[in-house]
């Protein structure tokens, strides 16, 4: 009997110990989960608005690249174009017998730097169509990259009030709640199929719901 109530004591000063250290590491824990978020919100914030500022210079410089490619079109009042119709005019004149070769050179002339203006024009549009290109790409990626941060920022926020949850649970007077009443209670507040997979320990394989970009 001595033993029997020995052992009882045991188990209840372990079982004790045990919470007292889950009400000393807990907060801990929720603290550094919540100086995360917080800072990592910061960042994100910031960042968020640097681009949101350089946003309306890449609009404007789409704009311009793409003003560029339409003055440089074979259209009517196109570069281009320009040179077709130069050449449309000048054509009966340097197919004239009459004229002098100077004169015929001269044309010549005034054709070829006109063919050199625009393949200079061209030069020099075709990087900045393509740099303008990849710049709002890129822009676009970073900016689905801060949507997946804030995802995660809310998720350690859930996080952070279960630990908190369970701290008070665990110092207050009542039993602890059954295993799978708790585990359900937080499954129920999950907003991402991602995070029920997580927390059924389903890997997600074959599936794409971890692309998904979705707000608490």
């Amino acid at each position: 009997m001595a033993n029997t109530k020995n052992s009882t004591a045991g188990t209840h000063v372990a079982a004790q110990a045990f919470v007292d250290l889950c009400l000393g590491v807990l907060p801990v824990w929720a603290r550094q989960l919540e100086s995360s978020r917080a800072q990592s919100e910061v960042a994100v914030t910031q960042m968020m608005q640097a681009f949101s500022d350089i946003g309306p210079h890449i609009n404007l410089a789409e704009s311009q690249s793409q003003k560029i490619t339409e003055a440089l079109s074979l259209a009517d009042g196109g570069a281009t174009g320009l040179v077709h119709a130069c050449e449309r005019a000048l054509q009966p004149l340097m197919a004239d017998a009459q004229i002098a070769p100077e004169q015929r050179q001269a044309l010549q002339q005034v054709l070829d730097m006109v063919r050199d203006a625009v393949s200079a024009l061209q030069t020099i549009a075709e990087p900045i169509n393509r740099e303008t290109k990849q710049v709002a790409d890129h822009v676009d990626r970073m900016y689905e990259g801060f949507q997946y941060q804030d995802r995660i920022s809310q998720m350690m926020a859930l996080l952070e009030a279960d630990m908190a949850r369970l701290q008070q649970a665990a110092a207050g007077p009542e039993a602890l709640p059954q295993l799978q009443n708790w585990l359900a209670r937080l499954e129920s507040q999950y907003a991402m199929s991602e995070q029920r997979q997580t927390h059924n320990g389903d890997d997600g394989n074959g599936s794409d719901d971890s692309k998904e970009t979705t707000f608490f």
